[in-house]
């Protein structure tokens, strides 16, 4: 009977509690849960037989981190400096414009927690870039480079997050969320910005309308408990975004992938279940009652296991990726060009609609060039 309970619970939208949330996780029978989850996903998407995809790029801004995340083996520190780069406004250009031509409309801009780069650098790369292609949207750091940016600057992340939207930031990445536990942000990432820091982060920028996504990295030492307390972090947060207000417009899990980094140095190796991956996603959708798409990270996962999770809660398959160098630098090598992720779109029973970031629906064209 308790099983009923929560899944009819789940069904209406109702907020669980964590021992309900909890019981998903340990108890529900994974068909079981995949069927309500796939049942809800149904029920609150615009269109039932839609899957959303979209086209951007990656560009990392700046390699030089100082955050000693130890699930990372792109970034280096600021003495390597063999290694270190920072983006040219010639490299910004060649990326814009090819990323463009492919039908794209934005670029994900995210770097590291650079010691020199203050909130001035920040101001005038967007502001220039906006005045180069006024029709790009930036969706441009993570919680943890506001919180990083405002304090080498002086200033509160409420003033960096106003004046990065005013040169043209226009959404916000759920970058740097990890795990929301503070003893596993300390063993994986010990510099890094703490939990309340992303919280408070987010919870600005919603109160700014600036909207923003939510991520986890999960499969490195935290514990499946800690996993499902993330996920209500999160849903509580988008409680708090005003009314009328974008909050937080997806949720993205993706498996942490262990090659070369020092986690795996450490002992710490990924172990990919593709239905431990499902269950990532029934959960979330049941879980966060109060956010509407979730996406199936098919970079992490590969094409097979993303087509199952939209059978399983997920309506979205995200980006085609044009450049992506952080979590492929660890092992996750899966590819998908504009035919290839509709294709795949359509061999799970769906219909593929491109989407901006804010989910808006755009017509897709086969570019001129490939």
């Amino acid at each position: 009977m308790r099983a009923e309970e929560i899944f009819a619970k789940a069904r209406d939208r109702v907020a669980l509690s964590a021992e309900e949330a909890y019981w998903l996780w340990d108890e529900a029978p994974i068909e079981r849960l995949a069927a309500v989850a796939d049942e809800v996903r149904r029920a609150v998407v615009p269109d039932e037989k839609v899957v959303t995809w979209q086209i951007d790029r990656n560009v990392n801004i700046t390699n030089v981190c100082i955050s000693g995340c130890k699930f990372c083996n792109f970034h280096c520190k600021p003495h390597q400096t063999e290694r270190e780069f920072i983006t040219t406004l010639d490299e910004y250009k060649e990326k814009t414009e090819r990323m463009l031509a492919l039908g794209g409309d934005q670029l994900l801009l995210q770097g590291g927690l650079h010691p020199r780069l203050g909130i001035e650098y920040y101001e005038e790369l967007f502001s220039t870039l906006k005045k180069l292609y006024p029709q790009l949207r930036l969706n441009a750091l993570g919680a943890p480079e506001v919180a990083h940016i405002a304090k080498i600057s002086g200033i509160s992340t409420r003033e960096t997050l106003e004046r990065l939207s005013k040169a043209g930031l226009d959404t916000l990445p759920g970058a740097g969320a990890e795990i929301l536990c503070d003893d596993v942000r300390r063993a994986i990432s010990p510099a890094k910005p703490s939990v309340q820091e992303w919280l408070d982060v987010m919870h600005e920028a919603h109160l700014l309308n600036i909207p923003s996504t939510a991520t986890m990295m999960y499969g490195h030492v935290e514990t499946p408990h800690q996993r499902v307390d993330h996920l209500l972090k999160i849903r509580d947060l988008q409680a708090r975004c005003p009314e009328g207000n974008w909050g937080f417009t997806a949720f993205i899990p993706w498996i942490f992938r262990s090659d070369g980094t020092r986690l795996e140095q450490e002992g710490v190796r990924s172990h990919f279940s593709p239905l431990e991956y499902v269950r990532v996603i029934a959960v979330s959708r049941l879980v966060l009652n109060n956010i509407r798409n979730i996406q199936a990270s098919w970079l992490t996962v590969g094409k097979a296991t993303a087509q199952l999770a939209l059978h399983s809660g997920a309506n979205d398959m995200g980006s085609i990726m044009i450049e992506e160098n952080v979590v492929s630098s660890a092992g996750a090598n899966n590819q998908f060009d504009a035919e290839g992720i509709q294709r795949a779109i359509r061999e799970a029973g769906f219909e593929p609609q491109l989407r901006d970031q804010l989910y808006r629906p755009r017509e897709y064209r086969v570019p001129e060039i490939e």
